[in-house]
């Protein structure tokens, strides 16, 4: 993420507040790219796409009376993603990062996390809904939620969108365990937990607003995505 801009003297409290600032006073900066295939393919997003595609997914989400609720998010790899995990911070959704079921092996795990996380909804894309639906043909393997494909048009007006009203209490996302050795287990993460998390990263490593981070952790990832 390249940063052009020192604004720490005004110390936001939210990722919220951070990538507004972004947008109003370096919005044409270059926010994220992705490597499609890891080396030479790029697709990149400035501070303001980033923070329009927010503000578009998150007035859908609050036009569905969906704040305070927890939302799964199941993407590949990619923009699609970070955009999805901003829009439910704007809207004042609760995140929960996963990753697509791959087969019939992998539903238990994403199963006992839509029930323990008590989702009310599944952000994905059209791609990956049709792959899990796929899956779930047969009933031991049904997700019964509603999806938000935010590849598609969605009927969220950004003009509508309202700032949700956070505190460094309020509850950001929920970070999953592998469940490799027993049920996934969720940990919640406050807004002041994940700046907190930021600062303390942005120390260690010595980053300046003439950083660039690169990163290849999966965004599902606890490191993957709060490093990225």
């Amino acid at each position: 993420m390249n940063s052009q801009l020192n604004v720490a003297h005004i110390e936001p409290n939210s990722l919220v507040e951070l990538l507004e600032l972004r947008a109003e006073l370096q919005g044409h900066k270059t926010a994220y790219t992705f490597l499609i295939d890891g080396e030479q393919q790029t697709v990149s997003m400035t501070y303001s796409e980033l923070d329009t595609q927010a503000r578009t997914i998150a007035a859908t989400l609050q036009a569905l009376g969906l704040q305070g609720e927890r939302a799964v998010l199941l993407y590949p790899q990619g923009l699609d993603y970070i955009a999805a995990f901003f829009g439910c911070l704007y809207a004042g959704v609760i995140a929960v990062p996963a990753y697509p079921p791959k087969n019939k092996r992998t539903m238990p795990r994403l199963q006992a996390i839509i029930q323990d996380s008590q989702a009310a909804i599944i952000l994905s894309t059209q791609a990956i809904a049709h792959s899990a639906r796929g899956l779930c043909s047969e009933p031991e393997n049904g997700i019964d939620l509603d999806w938000l494909l935010t590849d598609q048009a969605l009927t969220g007006d950004v003009n509508q969108w309202r700032v949700p009203d956070l505190t460094v209490e309020s509850l950001a996302f929920l970070q999953y365990t592998s469940g490799s050795t027993g049920l996934a287990k969720g940990v919640m993460v406050s807004h002041g937990n994940l700046m907190a998390n930021q600062a303390i990263i942005k120390d260690g490593f010595g980053h300046d607003n003439q950083s660039t981070v690169v990163g290849w952790l999966p965004l599902y990832h606890d490191m993957g995505l709060i490093g990225n």
